[in-house]
């Protein structure tokens, strides 16, 4: 078995373990100083929207031997307006993106650009989209957005428990704030393609979370019938025995989403692959973090507030103040200090003794030294 599989085995059977559970106020604060960062990008630098959501022209050149930064120069002072100038390739064909351009200023910058690339305004494609249409795409994206989370919502509800549904809807939205704040800060162009990315992370954030409170929900069937652990400590080592099939998920599904990322869009001048890998790695990245440090311990915080759970949690606590003690002073017993702890899953050991006359184990002494009854 390589290393990486013992320490998941070790992990899965409690051997070992990080008490995300009990630190949880720690990665609560890592996770809001996460958030604030990502509202100061917006706030500061704010979104830098496509033309598909606020109208404007494209221009779309074949092979050329013009930069890119002398594209944007003509672009933008044809327009008046800031251009974002995008190479497709390695034959320099470029992608020329001014916003907020109506019919007679796009032709004023088509011509510019025309002359400049030395062609004629004819063979120069353009696009123009108006800001009527870019803003019902807009609209359509926000109602698909809250459509999905309702849906998660009731889902989760559903299928587990409305604590879990609440903990996994703060999740999706603490991964949609993070990718959207490292959009600002990168100062990538949102596009439909961004929207696509956002929806899909949203899929891949939710499957980690239902993997992780499926063991949750298996570790704690039995909770009431066992007096060893407390809520916090079975939801911890439930979330710890799935913590590797969470990361390897994660990292196998980052790996090609990188290779989009750092080759296609960044040697390859890829274009829109740029708008969807960023937000798939950052909303990845994001969706492993949050299902392990707050989907899980944000359900061990509901339920630990409710009176039932702190009462068993308060007498388990008792249990084991009262046996370290017998521990500590030697007058516990010998049966009691090996007598392993019991598993929250195991419905013999957690249901307790059957209630009746014990049955002894016959001594081995019995009937030694006896005559066997037999006459001569």
């Amino acid at each position: 078995m390589s290393r990486l599989g013992d320490i998941g085995a070790k992990l899965h059977r409690g051997e070992i373990g990080y008490d995300f559970v009990g630190k949880r106020r720690l990665w609560y604060g890592v996770s809001i100083l996460i958030t604030i960062l990502a509202f100061a990008g917006l706030g500061v630098r704010g979104l830098h929207m496509g033309v598909e959501f606020e109208g404007g022209a494209v221009f779309t050149t074949e092979a050329t031997d013009v930069s890119v930064e002398r594209a944007r120069e003509v672009a933008e002072e044809a327009s008046g307006s800031q251009a974002l100038v995008q190479s497709l390739g390695n034959d320099g064909s470029l992608r020329i993106q001014v916003s907020g351009l109506d019919t007679d200023q796009s032709n004023i910058t088509r011509e510019a650009l025309a002359e400049e690339l030395g062609i004629p305004t004819q063979e120069l494609n353009a696009e123009l989209v108006g800001p009527s249409w870019g803003s019902q795409i807009a609209n359509k994206a926000w109602q698909g957005l809250a459509i999905f989370m309702v849906l998660v919502v009731i889902y989760l509800a559903i299928a587990f428990e409305w604590r879990m549904a609440m903990a996994a809807l703060i999740a999706l939205i603490h991964d949609l704030t993070i990718t959207v704040g490292v959009y600002a800060l990168v100062g990538f162009e949102v596009t439909p393609g961004t929207v696509i990315g956002l929806l899909t992370i949203l899929g891949y954030s939710l499957y980690d979370t239902v993997v992780v409170f499926d063991g949750l929900k298996e570790t704690t069937k039995n909770f009431t019938k066992q007096t060893n652990y407390t809520y916090g400590e079975l939801a911890n080592r439930s979330l710890n025995g799935t913590l590797v099939r969470s990361i390897n998920t994660s990292v196998v599904a980052l790996l090609p989403v990188a290779a989009l990322l750092f080759i296609g869009g960044g040697v390859l001048g890829g274009g829109m692959l740029n708008d969807i890998a960023l937000s798939l790695f950052v909303g990845l990245t994001a969706g492993a973090y949050s299902s392990i440090v707050i989907a899980t311990p944000m359900v061990a915080d509901f339920k630990m507030h409710e009176p039932s759970i702190k009462a068993h949690d308060k007498k388990v606590l008792a249990k084991r103040a009262k046996r370290e003690a017998e521990e500590n002073t030697g007058t516990v017993s010998e049966a009691e200090a090996d007598d392993p702890p019991q598993d929250a899953g195991d419905d013999e050991s957690a249901a307790g003794a059957v209630v009746g006359p014990r049955r002894q184990p016959v001594s081995r002494s019995r009937g030694r030294n006896r005559p066997s009854g037999k006459r001569r």
